[in-house]
């Protein structure tokens, strides 16, 4: 078979089987890998990749952020309230400790996983007496977890991994919200303590959206996005936004103008005179 036969078989994917640009691109990739690694062939044609269509953020507006986070209670509404209040991603506001919240300053530092940069991201005032309520919840598992022999601490990766420390029940790295059954080590047998896993709080989110009537397929990332584009509207500054949001790259911050724009198009209709 040589470029005929694989052009066929790339239309056929895109004309009878509708796969998806991405679908189309990896069934090429993995042609072209055949060929040059595995069969020490070369396929004297140019293939160029199918086009991906680039979506806007989904966002909502204010009055339908309002109605999402009536529909949400206790954790689960605080939780939420984070991630629009202060623009957290999900995996951020589950791996919130104590020591990431600076009540003096209104603000919240988050710290990256791999590279140990931070960045800090505002506090919303509204959230103070809740995220001090949640505190001290999170003080009282912690003492109650201190009672088993078994229980070694809360884990420092906030992953399924164990990676701690000596001498790491310091309370300032437990978990704000914890989960509410511990983990045995499948090596020591000892309890640790987790966060909750992204689904607790996907779930109840999702719920939340459909009692608000919200047609479209929003999550806790949509919350997260209506954070930067309400800013926007706002009129805070673009880089401001970027800062908060953590985002490496302006290009990624500035997608939001492209939405703030197209919900507030600077055209009246002819018949509104």
């Amino acid at each position: 078979m040589g470029v005929n036969e694989v052009k066929e078989f790339l239309d056929d994917l895109q004309q009878k089987r509708k796969v998806s640009p991405a679908t189309q691109n990896q069934a090429l990739s993995a042609l072209l890998f055949l060929y040059k690694k595995v069969l020490n062939a070369s396929l004297d044609h140019e293939f160029k990749n199918t086009r991906l269509e680039k979506h806007l953020p989904l966002v909502l507006s204010r009055e339908e952020v309002k109605k999402v986070l009536a529909n949400l209670r206790g954790e689960f509404r605080l939780m939420a309230s984070l991630i629009y209040g202060s623009g957290l991603r999900l995996c951020e506001c589950l791996t919130l400790r104590e020591r990431d919240l600076d009540f003096e300053r209104k603000e919240i530092v988050l710290h990256s996983r791999n590279k140990g940069n931070e960045r800090r991201t505002i506090m919303p005032v509204a959230l103070i007496p809740g995220l001090m309520r949640q505190v001290e919840k999170s003080r009282i598992y912690h003492e109650e977890n201190m009672l088993i022999p078994e229980f070694l601490d809360s884990s420092i990766s906030g992953g399924k991994e164990t990676n701690l420390t000596p001498g790491s029940h310091d309370a300032g790295w437990q978990f704000l919200f914890p989960s509410r059954k511990l983990t045995a080590d499948p090596v020591t047998g000892q309890w640790i303590q987790h966060c909750h896993h992204e689904s607790y709080l996907q779930k109840a989110i999702k719920e939340a959206i459909d009692k608000a009537g919200i047609s479209i397929r929003a999550s806790s990332s949509t919350l997260r996005h209506s954070f930067a584009l309400h800013l926007l509207e706002d009129g805070y500054d673009i880089h401001t936004i970027q800062k908060l949001m953590g985002h490496k790259n302006i290009r990624s911050t500035l997608v939001y103008t492209h939405i703030q724009h197209r919900n507030r198009p600077h055209v009246h209709s002819p018949l509104d005179g």
